[in-house]
Order: C-alpha cells, then sequence, then structure tokens
C-alpha cells in the first residue's frame, strides 16, 4: 500500500518516480523509488502477484507444461503469460492512479535480471529441466516487461549479479555502504525488507537517475 505520509512529506518536490522488480516463479518484489536533490525515497513497496491461482501448477509453469502434450503445453503457456502481462498491468497502472492523484508520475521501471541465456523454442526447453527452471522465471520478467511497455513506462535491465558493481561505478559508493544505505531506506516500512526490496529499490533508483546503461528491455517471450 502506498504510504501517504512518505508521500504528504515529499510530494511537493518528488516529481517523478520508479519502480525496481525483483521476480520469482509467480510474484515480484516491486518497490517506488523517487529522488529527493538526488536523494532516493521510497514511496511504497508490494508483492505483485502474477497468477491468478497461487499454487504449483501456475507458479511453475513450464514444469506444469512438461507432462501435457506439446500443443496443448503450449496454450498452457500462453495463458500463464496472457494472465501475468494482464496482473503485472493492473499492478502498475493502480499505482500510476495512486501517485498520479497526489502529484507524482510514475514514469519508470528497473527490472533485475538472471544470468540465463537465451531460450530455445518450447520443445527444446521442456525436453531439458535445466532450461525448464530457467523458462519459468523468464516468462514472468518477460510478463513484467510487456506490461510496463504496455503502461508507458521507460524500462532498464540489470543484470541481478552485476547490479552491486553497476551501482558503485553510477552512484560512486562503495557496495558495503550502499548496503548499509538500503538498509535504512526500508526502516521506516518495517517488515518485509529483504534482499529482494533492497535491490528493487536500487534497480529503481539507478532507473530513476539515469545512471544505468544496461540494454533496453524489449518486448515479446524468448519461450514461444
Amino acid at each position: 500500500m502506498l504510504s501517504k505520509d512518505r508521500v504528504r512529506n515529499s510530494g511537493a518536490k518528488l516529481k517523478q518516480a520508479a519502480i525496481g522488480f525483483r521476480v520469482h516463479s509467480g510474484w515480484a518484489a516491486a518497490v517506488v523509488v523517487s529522488l529527493d536533490k538526488g536523494v532516493p525515497c521510497v514511496l511504497t513497496r508490494q508483492r505483485v502477484h502474477l497468477v491468478e491461482t497461487f499454487n504449483y501448477t501456475f507458479r511453475q509453469p513450464f514444469h506444469t507444461a512438461r507432462d501435457l502434450p506439446l500443443n496443448e503445453a503450449r496454450e498452457f503457456v500462453a495463458r500463464v503469460e496472457a494472465d501475468a502481462e494482464k496482473l503485472a498491468r493492473e499492478a502498475i497502472r493502480r499505482l500510476q492512479s495512486e501517485l498520479g492523484a497526489i502529484g507524482i508520475k510514475l514514469s519508470n521501471c528497473a527490472l533485475l535480471l538472471s544470468s540465463a541465456r537465451s531460450l530455445p523454442e518450447l520443445e527444446k526447453i521442456l525436453a531439458s529441466h535445466s532450461l525448464v527452471h530457467t523458462a519459468d522465471g523468464e516468462l514472468f520478467r518477460e510478463a513484467i516487461l510487456r506490461a510496463s511497455s504496455r503502461c508507458g513506462l521507460k524500462a532498464v535491465s540489470i543484470k541481478e549479479r552485476e547490479l552491486l558493481d553497476h551501482a558503485k561505478k553510477a552512484l560512486r559508493v562503495q557496495p558495503a555502504a550502499l548496503l548499509r544505505r538500503l538498509t535504512a531506506l526500508g526502516k521506516p516500512l518495517g517488515s518485509p525488507w529483504s534482499q529482494d526490496e533492497k535491490f528493487a529499490a536500487l534497480a529503481a533508483w539507478l532507473a530513476l537517475s539515469g545512471a544505468s546503461n544496461q540494454r533496453r528491455m524489449k518486448s515479446g517471450s524468448t519461450a514461444a
């Protein structure tokens, strides 16, 4: 939920905001950040569900698809993809509306990436246990990517393993000091403020500051 007290205290100065996502199977940690004279401020954090039914069948769609005939598997994966994009889009638009009502524009998005290689066609994915694991995560990342594009957000993606090193160079803050700052950012909000929220906040901070020079995110599934 949007922290109205934090927004009320800073809303007059904060004109733009960014949302950072760290994705898991079927859900994502999402943190919205604004900058006040270059200093990050967390406006809200949420756990966005990316499946209509939060169980193994839908949270692990490629695992489920392995037990289906190929045509049915393709249809099932496509349905989960469509639902995930719809849920992500609804969450983003809801935040855009809430922030817009207090004069803040949610204009940027940052998505943390795995280090996985590009995925082949569906039949080859389903034949490989390791690719099935990879594809489950990539499906939900791609859904957020497409939803962000449809909501008009300027989106960047950052490989998670490179996040702290990139932030060190871009923000000129050593990783240890940066992690302390990220921990302090979440104290006014209370729990949960785990690595999920910290990394999502940092990604949003980089996107909003214009510091990220990672590849622009492009729409379209990698697991077709």
